[in-house]
């Protein structure tokens, strides 16, 4: 049985006319560029900063990534050192100020509380237990179960939430889809940093494991983002139709994530 089961038991283009041939001068290809990433220690801030130097990249960006704690700065190729440190320097209180900003990490351990599509599960260790983790309703709500020794214990739930996500989310990703009349070439949860999920032109769809840890209403527009794009693979007006079709809200769920999604990642 899925979470959400136990949960609800609780409570064509026309082809182109050829061009008129002309002569001209033959070009050469010139090599692409890659992005080349390297680590740069600036006096003030406790860790090195992550200097990812892009051909696409036409000024100086700066970013704090929640997700990892890394101070990234993305710089034209041609940018030296001297020149990142300065403009690291200048936004120097902004960076710290949100390093402090960023919520603690929660390692899972024992007796703590972890939020499952909406609802909270108490973590209950028990060394004497063989297997991994499960879910059952205690005494007192809803328990995640889970042996082995303590060591192990964060992981042992990282596992769990896993595999909970790619059952529910495939399970919602083919209903979701067969509402709209398409199908997905097949699901799989990763943990990624830089969105929530995504669709390959294939049809293979990818979501982030930790929205497991969100409420329904959050994994529901998610994945309905994610199955629009099975249709339309663009962000137009006919996708957030569509999107908005299938999920009901997006507003809501988008600054849902906005405001809180950072949180998700300091899971674990």
């Amino acid at each position: 049985m899925g979470l959400m089961g136990l949960l609800r038991g609780m409570g064509l283009t026309a082809p182109k006319k050829p061009a008129p041939k002309t002569r001209t001068k033959a070009r050469v290809a010139r090599p692409a560029v890659p992005i080349t990433v390297t680590r740069l220690r600036i006096a003030g801030i406790a860790q090195p900063i992550e200097v990812r130097r892009s051909p696409r990249a036409r000024r100086l960006s700066l970013k704090v990534d929640g997700a990892t704690d890394t101070v990234r700065v993305t710089v034209p190729p041609r940018v030296g050192d001297a020149e990142v440190a300065g403009f690291v320097g200048r936004h120097l209180d902004w960076v710290n100020a949100r390093l402090a900003a960023l919520p603690p990490r929660q390692p899972f351990v024992d007796g703590m509380a972890v939020p499952l599509l909406g609802r909270s599960a108490i973590i209950r260790h028990d060394a004497g237990r063989r297997g991994g983790a499960h879910l059952v309703e205690g005494p007192g709500g809803l328990d995640l179960r889970v042996g082995g020794e303590a060591e192990f214990l964060n992981r042992r739930v990282t596992d769990f939430l896993k595999a909970e996500a790619r059952r529910h989310l495939s399970a919602l990703t083919a209903d979701t889809a067969a509402r709209a009349g398409l199908r997905a070439s097949g699901v799989s949860v990763r943990d990624t940093r830089s969105r929530w999920g995504s669709c390959s032109a294939t049809g293979r769809i990818s979501y982030s494991w930790r929205l497991i840890l969100a409420p329904p209403q959050i994994v529901e527009y998610v994945v309905a983002h994610e199955v629009a794009h099975l249709k339309e693979m663009n962000h137009g007006p006919k996708f957030w139709a569509l999107c908005a079709e299938l999920a009901g809200d997006v507003d809501k769920p988008r600054a849902w994530l906005k405001a809180h999604g950072a949180k998700l990642h300091r899971f674990g």
